[in-house]
This record gives structure tokens, C-alpha cells and sequence, in this order.
């Protein structure tokens, strides 16, 4: 198949969804021709092939970072990925368009299909429907839902990364769209894991760690809270990641006398993320909400017991006493006694944490991009039939 991925953001710009975007490109590239539509900045080429992909990128603008879009970047992508898009459409015979986010990307990947009399697989990845952090997400403006709507109504299939996802999609934009849940993946980490000596730990000291963009989301102010009431005891808090909310959280560790147990790393690289990740006993997350949550299944393929709350995608593959403990959102207290409990029992760590490696399998990049294949081909071959079902025009 000839298969064009439409996605405002793609490595290096943005953050999960394009980097998930890239894997699954990479491995489709494997057996099919794939080309990726996305921004550019920063001097990155405008054309280039890439793993085996071709990455054409559009000119957008007031794009400041590499990690964040602003609202003039992505609405310049809409526009610029439109007219570009079009004539990378009418120089190509693409079998397939798979749209990665309703928005900002949807408009985009809509106006190609239309143009190009090809098929759209419209992919949401949580955020883009709902986002209870932020006042710009989709669900809380009438305009906004009645677009999102639209496009939906027009793509030739929706794909949720989690039942979640599909479950705020009907309930804010479309209760009858029949959907398919193609979950998100991981690429397989390296087997090796960080010194402990490196991080100032010792071996009989039981490491809790947390990775993500420190944002009011992820409130990790609650973990430097669980800290206190583990004070005195042989427990650590790793915190990976930078945000805005790094110098509140610093101040928070200082004010409570904490700087010996909690440590926020800032950004490490993939390769490192993994290294600490198996250097440690759990992962914990109080994130408020996560559309599917790539981290707990980063936390799974190392081993590791996940403790964290019972509200968004990861519910689909997380088990409340299995793969570790799923408890009530912002229950601290609860929340606070499932990981001293795990901290005081290396024997139910590793139980949970085996399992976890043995459940994580289905997870991985190679088996979500057979399931992307296997639905994109069944969507060619869908209009196809439709096509030849139609009279000739004499």
C-alpha cells in the first residue's frame, strides 16, 4: 500500500503521539510505501527520507519550541498542510490517508481525502477529544464540538487509542459512530539498567519512579505529599521530566525538608529513561487523567509494579491487584498505603512485576502496526467494492 500519515507534530517535533506516529511509520515502511505530511521548523528539511520513511514537511509559523506547538503553529499547519498536502495528493497515488488527532491535524487529512477521492482513517489519541486541564479542549466549546463532529461523521474509519478515548468521544461529539480500538505500543527497551551508585542510592532502598511533563496534570505535587508520610523510611522518589510546574514542585521538596528522598531528574534520553526505569522497584503516577498512558506500559515492559488512579485509558490494560494497584482518583491516603505495602513485600514486587513483562507483549509496536495494517487494507478493499458497485457514467 501507498500510505500518507497526516500529523501537525512528528520527532523531533512534539511529544508522544508523533513520536508513536514515527514507530509506526518506520514499521509500516518495512513493507509498504509510506510518506508522513507534518511542520517544519527549526531549519529541519522540508523533504527528507527518514528510517525509510519520506517526511515532507510544511513551513508553520511562532513554533518556539521543539516539545510544545502554539495555537498560530498548528492553525498555520492547517492551512499550509491543506495546499501542500494537495499537491503531494496529486502527485501520488495514495491507496490510504491515516490522520493522527481530530485536531488540529482532521482538517487537514479531511481536505486530502476529498480531493484526492481516497480513503481517511481518523486516529484519536485522547487529548485531542478531551482534556480536563485545559480550557481549549474540545469538549467545552460548542463550535469546536460540532467541527470535531464533522470530521468524525467524515472519515472512512475512527480509531481510539483506548476505550476511554472512544467512550468521551460519544459522549461529547457522536454516540453512533462505530469505532475500533487500536491501542498504542512501545518499541522494545534494552535490557541493561542503571547503577544505582550512579543515582545516590543503595541497594536496600526501594525506588519509586514517575516520568512525564510536569504539568497541573500529572499532579506530582501529591507524590511529594505521599514522601512525607513515608519520611523515615528506606523509600525514594524519582521524578523524570520538566515542565512549568518544575519550580513549584522544587520549592514544594525544599519547604518539606525532602531534598534527601525525592529527586527530579529533569529530561533524559529514551535509552536512559529505560535505564532508570529498571534500576527501580514501582512506577507511580496521580496523574488526573491520561488518554491512554504510553509511560505504564514503559513502567510494564521493565518490570516494574504500577500504582496509579483508576481514571483514563490505561484501565484497559492495567488490573487493580494484577499489574499493581488502580486506585480512586486522588484517594492519597489509599493511594499512600499500596505503596508502602508494595515497599515492605520485594516478593509480591516481583510477582506483579513478571506478569507485567509477560502482559506488556501484546503491546509492542510490531502488533500495532499489524492491526493499522490489517485495518487499512480492509478500508481499501471497502471502496474498492464501492467504486465497482457504481453504474457506469455513459
Amino acid at each position: 500500500m501507498r500510505i500518507l500519515f497526516c500529523n501537525y507534530e512528528y520527532p523531533p517535533l512534539g511529544g508522544g503521539g508523533g513520536v508513536i506516529n514515527a514507530m509506526l511509520a518506520e514499521e509500516l515502511a518495512k513493507h509498504h510505501d509510506v510518506t508522513v505530511l507534518t511542520s517544519r521548523a527549526f531549519g529541519l528539511a522540508s523533504d527528507a527520507v527518514e528510517r525509510g520513511v519520506r517526511v515532507v514537511r510544511v513551513p508553520v509559523l511562532a513554533r518556539r519550541q521543539l516539545s510544545t506547538a502554539t495555537l498560530f503553529s498548528m492553525l498555520a499547519y492547517m492551512v499550509m498542510g491543506t495546499i501542500c498536502g494537495r499537491k503531494l495528493v496529486a502527485k501520488n497515488h495514495y491507496d490510504i490517508i491515516n490522520t493522527q488527532f481530530v485536531l488540529p491535524t482532521g482538517p487537514v487529512g479531511d481536505a486530502l481525502a476529498r480531493s484526492g477521492g481516497i480513503p481517511n482513517v481518523l486516529t484519536l489519541l485522547g487529548g485531542d477529544v478531551y482534556d480536563p486541564s485545559k480550557v481549549t479542549s474540545p469538549h467545552r466549546h460548542l463550535l469546536l464540538r460540532i467541527w470535531v463532529r464533522h470530521l468524525l461523521r467524515r472519515a472512512d474509519l475512527v480509531v481510539g487509542d483506548s476505550t476511554n478515548t472512544l467512550d468521551n468521544m460519544r459522549r461529547y461529539y457522536a454516540d453512533d459512530i462505530a469505532a475500533l480500538r487500536i491501542p498504542l505500543a512501545i518499541p522494545r527497551p534494552s535490557a541493561d539498567a542503571a547503577a544505582r551508585e550512579s543515582y545516590d542510592l543503595t541497594p536496600d532502598e526501594v525506588v519509586l519512579v514517575t516520568v512525564g511533563r510536569l504539568i497541573r496534570r500529572k499532579a506530582v505535587i501529591q507524590l511529594i505529599s505521599m514522601m512525607e508520610h513515608l519520611r523515615g523510611q528506606k523509600v525514594r522518589l524519582l521524578v523524570i521530566g520538566t515542565g512549568p510546574e518544575e519550580p513549584r514542585l522544587r520549592k514544594a521538596i525544599s519547604t518539606r525538608g525532602l531534598g534527601d528522598v525525592v529527586r527530579i531528574l529533569g529530561q533524559v534520553d529514551d535509552r536512559e529513561k529505560f535505564r532508570v526505569l529498571r534500576m527501580s522497584d514501582i512506577y507511580v503516577s496521580t496523574s488526573q487523567h491520561e488518554g491512554f498512558g504510553l509511560v505504564f506500559l514503559e513502567a510494564m515492559a521493565a518490570g516494574l509494579p504500577v500504582v496509579c488512579y483508576d481514571s483514563g485509558g490505561q484501565a484497559d490494560f492495567l488490573s487493580d491487584g494484577e499489574t499493581g494497584w488502580l486506585v480512586p482518583l486522588n484517594d492519597l491516603s489509599r493511594f499512600t498505603e499500596r505503596c508502602a505495602a508494595l515497599s515492605r513485600d520485594r516478593d509480591l514486587r516481583g510477582t506483579v512485576g513478571r506478569a507485567n513483562l509477560a502482559r506488556v507483549e501484546e503491546y509492542y509496536i510490531e502488533a500495532c502496526a499489524t492491526r493499522y495494517e490489517t485495518a487499512f487494507a480492509h478500508i481499501v478493499e471497502k471502496r474498492a467494492r464501492t467504486r465497482s458497485a457504481l453504474p457506469a457514467v455513459r
